[in-house]
């Protein structure tokens, strides 16, 4: 039987298997296999075991960017990570926990020194994974790290890890909930300070206690509502038990509301304020992007309609994240390819948080205290439109009638009121999404996913439902709640959650 099966894994194995391990073939078990130091065979050829990712339990991945630097993290996870210390590093001693060591690491075959480094070992539970965790530090050059990875897949119970493997073990650990773990891939994301704000917070906790605390309140309105269908009206229920249930379900009702009425500025601040700039031909449009980008991102012409696409950019205005498009210039055409980029400002326009409009000063069709908008985009402009009245150098009139809230005069062309614009849009777009201080910061939006949205929309909709229901249909009421708190507990994974559990971890990079 023995050599049947060595036969058949000669046939079938795979090339990323090491062909020089020889371990028993009778046994599988991988507990087994971690407490039998790996033999390594002498022949080239020798047969070996192939192993599903199951009987492989221990994952390693590089968890720095690839590149020239003066450190690279590798880091293993798993059972085998002890295992793997003592067959990779030299001299061979007994880690000592959460304490960085110098050593040589080597090939687990040959005993070539691959690199001379510092390597960490954590005992789990306290780590990351929450398992036994080996960090290797070595120098980042790409045939060293080549070479460290290529060590690890010769031990036979290693194997790469997936996207986002090492923090999915931490949140199936309990080291981790839902919200921590998206607060942690939005600090790696992070491009701006807002951003690093409101990540840090969610990772640090924050988050997770405001809905667990929620959640901790519907399930005590629940427990008054139970207890009487448990007891009835008897002696041992206190009276206006029901009525407290109620007026706590209310205020529980009022506070998810006033989460819910935020405008989305949780969502906007982690993707990006949509920030569109739009106007008539040649106001200065794609000079603005340039003049925001410090680069030549759009082309600059005096040719009406050079602009027919819509060119995005990420930038970082006061902190925030701003996406900014730059449209076409919106006047009638017959010219098809110009109309359909007319169409496309216009969509982008009623799709922005955030709309800009440029407008050249030698445009308008009054002076001193009158004030004409030209024709093609008056009718787009309201109360809450920033406005930026550009070539001032052009206008005879007083620059002061044309100023206001939201709006500014410049010249793009000689500079002139440039700074005093970046200054007032930062200063507006902070204002706007309460970022302009630190008391601001402290009232940061509780929902940063569109799915927290979702969960807290059903929470109220089931507490509606409970307050609905009369004193008779007291059951039924209790369901309400026990469906409100299961809307609120999706939020941060006490539940079944396994489809947000694979849409959320496929995103992240290999080594986190």
């Amino acid at each position: 039987m023995q050599r049947t099966v060595a036969s058949a894994a000669r046939r079938i194995r795979p090339p990323f298997f090491p062909s020089r391990i020889s371990l028993p073939l009778a046994r599988h078990d991988h507990k087994h296999c971690l407490a039998t130091p790996v033999r390594f065979a002498q022949a080239p050829n020798s047969p070996c075991v192939v192993r599903s990712d199951a009987q492989r339990p221990t994952i390693y991945a590089l968890s720095t960017p690839p590149g020239k630097a003066g450190v690279a993290v590798v880091r293993v996870s798993g059972p085998g990570a002890l295992d793997a210390w003592t067959h990779l590093l030299k001299p061979v001693r007994a880690p000592v926990p959460w304490k960085l060591q110098r050593c040589r690491i080597v090939h687990p075959e040959s005993g070539d020194q691959l690199d001379d480094g510092l390597a960490v070992f954590f005992k789990g539970p306290k780590s990351f994974t929450t398992e036994d965790v080996l960090e290797l530090h070595i120098h980042s050059g790409r045939a060293i790290i080549a070479s460290v990875l290529g060590a690890l897949a010769r031990l036979p119970y290693c194997r790469p890890a997936e996207p986002g493997e090492f923090t999915r073990r931490a949140f199936e650990g309990g080291r981790l909930d839902l919200t921590q773990v998206e607060g942690l891939k939005d600090l790696v994301d992070a491009e701006t300070e807002g951003q690093r704000r409101m990540a840090l917070r969610a990772a640090g906790g924050s988050t997770r206690a405001q809905f667990e605390q929620l959640r901790t309140e519907i399930i005590g309105c629940l427990a008054k509502i139970e207890a009487l269908i448990d007891f009835g009206e008897g002696e041992d229920i206190e009276d206006g038990v029901y009525e407290d249930a109620r007026e706590r379900a209310k205020n529980l009702r009022g506070i998810i509301q006033s989460y819910l009425q935020d405008n989305r500025r949780g969502e906007i601040m982690r993707t990006g304020v949509r920030l569109t700039i739009f106007g008539p031909p040649n106001a200065g449009k794609s000079s603005l992007l340039n003049f925001l980008a410090q680069r030549e991102a759009a082309i600059v012409t005096s040719v009406p309609g050079t602009t027919r696409d819509i060119l995005e950019l990420s930038l970082d205005i006061g902190g925030i994240p701003v996406v900014v498009s730059d449209t076409a210039g919106l006047r009638r055409t017959e010219d098809p390819v110009e109309l359909i980029g007319v169409e496309r400002a216009r969509n982008a326009i009623d799709a922005a948080d955030v709309a800009l409009c440029v407008v050249s000063c030698a445009d308008l069709g009054g002076r001193d205290s009158a004030m004409e908008l030209p024709t093609s985009v008056k009718a787009l402009i309201t109360d809450d439109t920033f406005i930026l009245f550009n070539k001032i150098d052009l206008d005879a009139g007083d620059a002061t009638r044309l100023r206001g809230p939201h709006r500014w005069t410049t010249s793009l062309k000689t500079g002139h009121g440039t700074g005093e614009f970046l200054d007032g849009l930062a200063k507006a777009l902070q204002t706007k999404y309460a970022l302009n201080d630190d008391s601001a910061f402290m009232h940061t939006p509780l929902i940063t996913h569109a799915r927290h949205r979702v969960h807290l929309e059903s929470a109220a909709q089931f507490i509606d439902a409970f307050l609905a229901t009369s004193a008779d249909d007291i059951v039924i009421g209790a369901e309400e709640l026990r469906y409100a708190a299961k809307a609120v507990g999706k939020v941060s994974g006490l539940i079944d959650v396994e489809d947000v559990l694979d849409a959320l971890f496929k995103d992240f990079c290999i080594g986190k």
